[in-house]
């Protein structure tokens, strides 16, 4: 059980203590009123993220244990901190990045963490988008800047962030080519604007890029898969391609000399979305463009699974063996949609 040095308000919770499923634990903790600069929020829908189950394996590591997971969450203000202006009990605001702490059917946050979200987004769909659409938002706009006449390769194209950079790129005017594991998940890339997909269980991937490039390659690689996918990446790269490695779901990456970059010039980042909306001006920035390109239809939002927060241990379990694709969206039991 968490213990907060003030008290208030009770409420359910997912309370990780190891790294294990088996100890993802709903539980009673009690919380206290938003002290200044902080409001309460009642979550209406909770965001599942890859980074959530990296978190639990210890991939990345928490700042304490026992903790709870989770970086995305929509849902209505319940209480203001004192001298807070600007923010009013009954707004329905969303966040995506930090503080952790959003599987949970209400929470403390930072005023500044959080962006009104607009009536006619969905909470359901706001709670799937404000992580996994921002950092689709920067990769595209800011890391590296898509514009019609490029060729992208984006792996896991079928997943929470992925099916969203299909898009979005390709509304840009890039040539888009995705790799995904299953039949199923080509249907769904070719769906969202994919011109070129590769299903890497059955082909070399980096020979089918080259084979598509004419032996070109390609100007970006958005890679979220890591270890399993690194090296392959970098090989189906152009001159002076930019390689961004935004994730690790297969494993953390062997080290590798800059050397390994020199043949042909190439970039290589490994961002962080948090870094890129630390601004609150940033943040504001982000979330409009994100949701304007939500309510334009740019951007067609998949939920496509939803679980009772409750059985959050099951979502985790299944993200991670891939029977998930699109969004992934936990619903406190009693909360108003």
């Amino acid at each position: 059980l968490i213990v907060y040095s003030y008290i208030c308000v009770t409420v359910r919770t997912l309370i990780y203590f190891l790294n294990y499923l088996q100890v993802l634990k709903w539980e009673d903790v009690e919380i206290g009123e938003p002290g200044e600069g902080e409001i309460r929020v009642k979550n209406k829908a909770i965001g599942l993220n890859f980074i959530d189950v990296q978190i639990r394996r210890g991939d990345h590591k928490a700042a304490t244990l026992p903790f709870i997971p989770g970086r995305e969450a929509v849902g209505t203000v319940t209480a203001v901190g004192p001298g807070l202006t600007g923010r009013n009990v009954g707004d329905v605001v969303g966040y995506g990045g930090g503080p952790m702490g959003s599987y949970t059917e209400e929470q403390i946050l930072p005023a500044s963490a959080v962006v009104s979200v607009p009536s006619s987004i969905d909470p359901i769909v706001g709670a799937s988008v404000m992580l996994k659409g921002m950092t689709a938002w920067f990769l595209l706009r800011q890391c590296f800047k898509v514009e019609a006449g490029h060729t992208v390769l984006i792996h896991a194209a079928a997943g929470g962030v992925g099916y969203l950079l299909c898009q979005w790129a390709n509304a840009l005017g890039a040539t888009v080519i995705g790799t995904v594991s299953t039949e199923e998940k080509a249907t769904q890339a070719k769906e969202d604007g994919c011109h070129h997909i590769i299903i890497y269980t059955h082909e070399d991937f980096v020979a089918a890029v080259n084979t598509i490039t004419s032996g070109k390659g390609v100007d970006v690689v958005y890679d979220s898969v890591g270890k399993d996918t690194f090296q392959g990446s970098l090989a189906c790269l152009k001159t002076s391609g930019y390689m961004v490695s935004f994730g690790q779901a297969s494993g953390l990456i062997d080290p590798i000399p800059l050397s390994a970059l020199a043949a042909k010039s190439l970039f290589l980042t490994k961002p962080s979305l948090f870094h890129y909306i630390e601004a609150r001006d940033e943040l504001l920035k982000a979330a409009g463009e994100l949701f304007t390109n939500v309510a334009s239809g740019v951007l067609r939002v998949r939920v496509n699974h939803t679980y009772p927060l409750s059985q959050a241990a099951q979502a985790h379990a299944d993200l991670e063996n891939r029977k998930t694709t699109g969004s992934v969206v936990l619903i406190p039991d009693g909360a108003d949609l």
